[in-house]
């Protein structure tokens, strides 16, 4: 059971690692992201760096243990967001097919990453919040 502790919590170093990418990806390029900013928000290339320190407050979280089970929830949620808010429209209004695989690819990813978070969420019996005394 002791291997299963270490597979999970090198899982969740990673997933981390991943999130610091994105989130130095954000600082770097902000405006190549920018374009995925919906229209009807206000702030523009601020959201970009919002969601930047948002995966890198995420991925410190996950390294050092600490808000594991509220950051997995949050970071969840905005995943979902991102989905639905910019990767369905995308792929919705995609003109062409290649335009249009890269937007499902995109849903893809976020939606196995969210449901990574949910799982880590799941699993932070250690933390705090507790909705239920069987979660």
């Amino acid at each position: 059971m002791k291997n299963l502790h270490v597979v999970s919590r090198l899982s969740i170093y990673l997933l981390a690692i991943i999130f610091f990418s994105f989130g130095i990806f954000h600082f770097m390029h902000p405006h190549d992201l920018l374009v995925y900013v919906p229209q009807f928000l206000p702030g523009g290339v601020a959201w970009v760096y919002l969601v930047g320190m948002a995966f890198i407050l995420g991925g410190i979280s996950f390294l050092t243990n600490t808000w594991v089970k509220a950051t997995s929830y949050i970071l969840s949620l905005l995943l979902i967001i991102f989905i639905l808010t910019i990767h369905v429209p995308n792929y919705m209004h995609a003109g062409d097919k290649e335009m249009r695989q890269l937007a499902f690819i995109n849903i893809l990813k976020d939606a196995s990453i969210a449901c990574f978070a949910l799982h880590i969420a799941a699993g932070a019996h250690h933390q705090k919040l507790h909705l239920e005394e069987a979660d």
